[in-house]
């Protein structure tokens, strides 16, 4: 065969592996994951995320006190970062919490950000999230 008739040929398979690579990514976030963490109180917590991506549009739901699930808003993925926000209400109040990780195989390692207290700075902490096997 000749280069000419090569490189097309070439072009098309490089194609093929950049779209499956993609189809793989999509699916890189679906499912379900664990984070267990430290309430200021001292106790442990756990969240459950289900997540499904589609393209880069994350949705899904968190769950939280009581195994009330909570769904997922502003979710993105891109370049192996996602972010996401849950909303919950406590004693009538509706707090936002912010998430950003990287994925990294099944973990997600990123920070979550609660609002301050009484219009207070707002507290930052990592976070991390295995998947569920």
């Amino acid at each position: 065969m000749t280069a000419h008739r090569i490189a097309p040929l070439l072009g098309l398979v490089v194609a093929l592996a950049f779209t499956a690579a993609a189809k793989a990514d999509d699916k890189a976030l679906d499912g379900t994951w664990k984070s267990t963490f430290k309430a200021p109180d001292g106790t442990e917590r756990v969240t459950t995320f289900k997540f499904k991506l589609e393209g880069d549009k994350l949705t899904g739901t968190a769950s939280g006190r009581n195994n009330t699930e909570t769904p997922i808003e502003k979710g993105t993925f891109k370049d192996g970062t996602l972010t996401f926000e849950v909303t919950r209400e406590y004693n009538n109040n509706k707090i936002t919490v912010k998430y950003t990780g990287k994925l990294d195989g099944d973990t997600i390692k990123g920070t979550r950000e609660m609002p301050g207290r009484d219009g207070g700075e707002p507290t930052k902490r990592d976070f991390e999230a295995k998947r569920e096997k």
